[in-house]
């Protein structure tokens, strides 16, 4: 119900902090999309719309492909499907079933928001659109000073050839673009021209015997499901030593049995509703960085044990007056998968104050464990 994205394509270059939020609010989108079974397959500035709320809306679904539905498409065509610039490196070797094929488009457009430019061109031809599979683009950076390191990493990251190095759904790029401090710089950050002949002939080389594949994927939903994100709410101040202990070893085991999954590890800081807050303690630290560091303290033995080192594990403090309902809210703007949280042992404070973990689990839209010591 209201204009596309199109227009912006010719104000391009635009702001950086606009070009995060279109991308926030389109990998949310898309994430919802991919949660129905669904990959759009065709994503371009012309298909997105935003409600009056901000919201982004996905629109012509004519090459859409869903897991429960015959893929007629996929039977009838022989070339690749797809707009030109956005098409993914598997749609090009006949692959319509990846939802990180959607992710690779919302890249070009961040790529194209960022700069002015795009990254693949405009190709019109089979031979053009393969030149995707070993020629990379230009690093933003390159084409814009102000850009930022960790969003050119955001982005290079969606235009990986590889579909598994890419983000591996929707709610984790999302994430990642909301909050910047927690995205792991590599080498894609700090690139400044692409790679050199003797690189871009070994990537032809092997491109250039590339067969129509058929995805190793079950489908669109076991994609989403292979790449989760769970939340563990950690109360680190309050919580007894055993349940922490417990607490740790029960998000271990969830996240092990998920390669993919992304862990956002978070604790509330509990703020006054009238008045002013004590930002230090006694001793003059910081009560905000004193608990990022105990979430951290109490994250390093699951970051060892499953080499989450990659990304895959972030920290949030959250402020707020009432703990159940930022964990609620932080779950929900996130689109996290599952709450693991500890439950609060049979004290006066539990019948004063009552049970967070009872109000999250009644308030929350996804799954919650509730750990005991």
């Amino acid at each position: 119900d209201g204009p596309s994205l199109r227009a912006r394509l010719d104000e391009a270059p635009l702001a950086i902090d606009e070009v995060i939020e279109i991308g926030s609010r389109v990998a949310t989108a898309l994430h919802e999309l991919h949660r129905q079974h669904l990959v759009h397959l065709d994503v371009k500035p012309s298909n997105i719309v935003f409600r009056a709320d901000g919201t982004a809306v996905m629109v012509d679904f004519g090459l859409s492909h869903h897991d429960r539905l015959p893929d007629l498409l996929d039977e009838e065509f022989s070339l690749p499907m797809g707009t030109g610039p956005y098409i993914s490196p598997e749609q090009v070797q006949y692959v319509r079933d990846d939802p990180r094929s959607d992710l690779f488009a919302l890249g070009v457009m961040l790529y194209h928001f960022t700069t002015g430019q795009r990254p693949f061109g405009s190709p019109v031809t089979v031979r053009g659109l393969r030149r995707r599979l070993y020629v990379d683009p230009i690093p933003p950076r390159a084409l814009r000073a102000d850009c930022p390191p960790w969003l050119q990493e955001v982005i290079l990251k969606c235009l990986e050839v590889k579909a598994e190095r890419r983000w591996q759904s929707g709610a984790q790029l999302a994430l990642a673009l909301q909050d910047p401090t927690q995205v792991p710089l590599t080498a894609r950050a700090q690139r400044a021209h692409v790679s050199n002949a003797f690189q871009r002939l070994k990537r032809w080389f092997f491109a250039i015997g590339a067969e129509p594949q058929t995805s190793p994927l079950e489908g669109v939903t076991s994609q989403v499901m292979r790449s989760p994100i769970v939340m563990a709410a950690v109360d680190v101040d309050q919580a007894s030593g055993e349940l922490l202990d417990r607490l740790r070893e029960t998000v271990r085991r969830i996240v092990v049995t998920e390669p993919g999954a992304r862990l956002a590890c978070v604790s509330v800081m509990k703020t006054a509703r009238i008045g002013m807050d004590e930002l230090v303690d006694a001793a003059g630290q910081s009560v905000h960085v004193k608990q990022l560091v105990g979430l951290k303290h109490w994250a390093r033995p699951i970051s060892k044990q499953l080499n989450l080192e990659d990304g895959r594990l972030t920290f949030h403090v959250l402020e707020a007056p009432d703990a159940a309902t930022a964990i609620v809210e932080f779950a929900a703007r996130n689109q996290v998968d599952q709450i693991v949280m500890g439950a609060r042992g049979n004290s006066t404070l539990r019948r004063y104050l009552g049970s967070v973990s009872s109000q999250v689990v009644a308030q929350a839209d996804c799954t919650v464990t509730v750990v005991r010591a």
